[in-house]
């Protein structure tokens, strides 16, 4: 089921929270976040309610804000329950386009620990290392990994070996009942192994043992082997945005 606009709003507030971009601001109920650049979520602003402005005074506001700490403006715009009535139209007419459309799917916490995973309360060189691994742009994964650090405790980051070898991580936050799983990767030389399966669980588990009942994540459409995990998992797909990005600024 479709879960109602205050209950995306909510779950939206919390992942922000859980995610939490270098720095942020808020015109209204719009968020603002700025970071180094690459990531979507702490690089955008997210339109969540009224901004307390006309339309185009906000969104001029926050291409300001986001021109004075040096990346180009982007819009993280959930699925028509949320979208403020005319920003879409808009932000077309200002040379915005969708791009990387992505699912919030929602789960329950809760699972059997493997023993084979080690969990921590912070991030590691051999969690960076995995990390790394799985990514091809060092200044993307440089403030992804600041971002992990960020993330407000209760917290786990996962990893599991294999032979002695770091190979699959993956991390959580907990806020009240809510637990958000993040930066699930595995080596290259270690995929097809559902060692994925294996973190999932153990912070699924971790998540319960903080408090946690149910889970979220997010996740990129178009990786369907991801998405096969989260539902094998028990994750539902809840709702999608997608981000909107200035192709040519325009006067």
């Amino acid at each position: 089921m479709t879960p109602s606009a205050p209950d995306i709003v909510a779950l939206e507030l919390i992942s922000t929270r859980a995610w939490p971009a270098a720095r942020q601001a808020a015109i209204g109920g719009w968020r603002l976040h700025a970071s180094s650049g690459f990531s979507g979520r702490i690089n955008a602003c997210w339109p969540l309610e009224d901004p307390g402005l006309p339309l185009g005074d906000a969104v001029a506001a926050v291409e300001d804000w986001h021109r004075s700490r040096g990346i180009p403006s982007l819009f993280k715009l959930v699925e028509s329950a949320c979208a403020p009535t005319g920003l879409v139209e808009h932000l077309s007419a200002r040379g915005y386009r969708p791009r990387t459309e992505t699912v919030m799917m929602v789960g329950a916490a809760g699972g059997v620990r493997d023993p084979g995973v080690m969990l921590g309360e912070a991030v590691d060189d051999t969690f960076a290392a995995v990390f790394a691994s799985t990514s091809t742009d060092p200044g993307d994964t440089r403030e992804r990994l600041e971002t992990l650090a960020r993330i407000p405790a209760p917290r786990a980051f996962g990893r599991l070996d294999v032979d002695g070898v770091p190979a699959a991580i993956g991390a959580c936050a907990v806020e009240g009942d809510w637990a958000g799983v993040f930066a699930m990767r595995t080596d290259p030389a270690h995929r097809r192994k559902r060692l994925a399966w294996r973190v999932l669980g153990s912070l699924l588990g971790a998540a319960a043992g903080a408090g946690a009942t149910r889970a979220w994540l997010q996740v990129e459409a178009d990786n369907s082997g991801a998405i096969v995990l989260y539902r094998a998992a028990g994750f539902e797909e809840a709702y999608r945005y997608r981000y909107w990005t200035r192709e040519a600024p325009r006067p």
